[in-house]
């Protein structure tokens, strides 16, 4: 199995406006850019803002559709993941992401 990344496509518009882009997803679209290969080593879906988002949702259940969400494949332990209690598997949202990317494929971390 591979680790299975989701992302917001930009662009899109709600009741307060936009066009916007999710700053968290920003934050992993420049890690992906610093390394390109992850792209490979990594399952990556874009998707549209509205929800629901059914991809996610068959992945670790309604109660966490917030992107981006990484949802580990569990080769790696990673004890700061939570677990869905829909489904069963282990996920990181946000910012959470960056440190498990360094451990898993060996590449830098934000710097503090």
């Amino acid at each position: 199995m591979t680790d299975r990344l989701y992302l917001l496509n930009p662009d899109w518009h709600d009741d307060a406006g936009g066009p916007w882009f999710c700053p968290a997803g920003a934050f992993v679209e420049g890690i992906l850019s610093f390394y390109p290969a992850l792209r490979e080593q990594l399952l990556i879906t874009y998707l549209d803002h509205p929800r629901p988002r059914p991809p996610v949702i068959a992945e670790v259940g309604e109660d966490h559709q917030s992107c981006p969400l990484l949802v580990l494949d569990g080769t790696l332990d990673w004890p700061d993941a939570p677990t869905s209690a829909a489904t069963g598997r282990r996920f990181l949202q946000d910012h959470a992401i960056a440190p498990y990317l360094a451990a898993r494929y060996g590449i830098g971390l934000p710097h503090p």
